[in-house]
């Protein structure tokens, strides 16, 4: 899409975030260069130790790894959203306003609010997979690390540095081996995202009454009551059923690599225990303002899929071992669904008989 016809004018979105962006915690320039060679070493140093605990058999070569800092993570992150939504922004794109300033003025507004909300999850992500990420030829993504963020929360919980970095790293690394040994993983999930477009509805008139719709579940919000959400409100039933499909990929994803990270974690992060438990206890302390953005911006229900998800692949993995569960990543068909990652025991039957 041309620049006159963008809908979102990525590059106000990247400078505004950048802008926007907090900075990180002080640190020397050579307690700087320490932590970005150490989450290097540790991400190599987690290769193996994942490889052989999931029993799968990945090239990471082909995924690289960057070591980023909250700048770094928003232009990674604007190239991300580019990628994958630029499937819906052609699709709304046809529905709005043909006057050249109404497209101008429309893009720059939806430029600084992506913006905006880059700068506030800038502080958040510890690291990340981005499967999307086309490099060069074979490539299968890259793993990001998000150093001042890790060494921020290190810092906060009091915890060993050196175990929590490697600790970071056996997460991401699980996301890494898992796309890069599924081969139809990636294709998978980008056709559940485009399934979500294809539900998508630009008619104004539905557009209008679902946002009247979320401006009251706002307030639900707003006043912190249980099971609000407004992303929820914000979708329609061909687009909520799209994104059960996609939840319970992610899930699974998710919880895979949580458990994943604490199941190798003692071989190699003597501390592991402390840091599970440190790590739980700030995941839920969350008050004021920044409860509410975490809410609105669905992060909480983030959080529910690492729980949910790992439930599931422990209770899978009781019940008919690492061999057993590895059936998952057969075929698309062998994933769980949304309900399926609430109880583990209709997966098995289904999948197991």
């Amino acid at each position: 899409m041309s620049d006159d016809a963008a809908m979102i004018d990525w590059g106000l979105a990247a400078s505004t975030a950048r802008r926007l962006v907090r900075p990180g915690p002080e640190v020397s320039a050579a307690e700087a260069a320490e932590v970005v060679a150490e989450l290097r070493e540790g991400a190599a140093r987690s290769e193996q130790p994942v490889r052989d605990h999931t029993g799968l058999h990945a090239r990471s070569s082909t995924a690289p790894v960057l070591v980023v800092d909250r700048r770094g993570w928003v232009t990674s992150s604007v190239e991300g959203f580019a990628t994958v939504l630029e499937p819906l922004v052609d699709k709304i794109a046809e529905q709005r306003p043909s006057g050249a300033v109404a497209r101008a003025v429309g893009s720059k507004v939806s430029g600084a609010e992506l913006g905006a909300l880059l700068a506030f999850m800038s502080g958040k992500i510890l690291g990340q997979f981005d499967p999307f990420w086309d490099g060069p030829e074979g490539s299968t993504g890259r793993m990001l690390l998000v150093a001042p963020n890790i060494v921020a929360v290190e810092r906060a919980m009091g915890v060993d540095p050196h175990d929590f970095r490697l600790w970071v790293c056996l997460h991401e690394e699980t996301h890494r081996v898992q796309f890069t040994a599924v081969p139809w993983l990636r294709d998978h999930l980008r056709s559940l995202v485009g399934g979500f477009v294809g539900a998508t509805d630009v008619d104004p008139g539905n557009v209008g009454r679902l946002l009247g719709d979320g401006v009251t579940e706002l307030g639900r919000v707003l006043r912190g009551e249980e099971g609000a959400s407004i992303m929820d409100v914000l979708q329609n039933p061909a687009q909520k059923a799209a994104v059960e499909a996609m939840t319970g990929v992610m899930s699974l994803l998710e919880g895979h690599a949580d458990v994943i990270m604490d199941e190798v974690g003692p071989d190699v992060v003597p501390s592991v225990r402390t840091i599970r438990r440190r790590f739980e206890q700030r995941r839920d302390s969350s008050r004021g303002l920044d409860s509410v953005l975490r809410r609105l911006l669905g992060m909480d229900a983030k959080m529910r899929q690492y729980r949910d998800g790992a439930a599931f692949v422990r209770a899978v993995t009781r019940d008919v071992g690492h061999e057993g569960f590895n059936v998952v990543w057969e075929s698309p068909d062998r994933l769980p669904s949304a309900d399926e990652i609430l109880d583990p025991a209709l997966w098995v039957a289904r999948v197991h008989g």
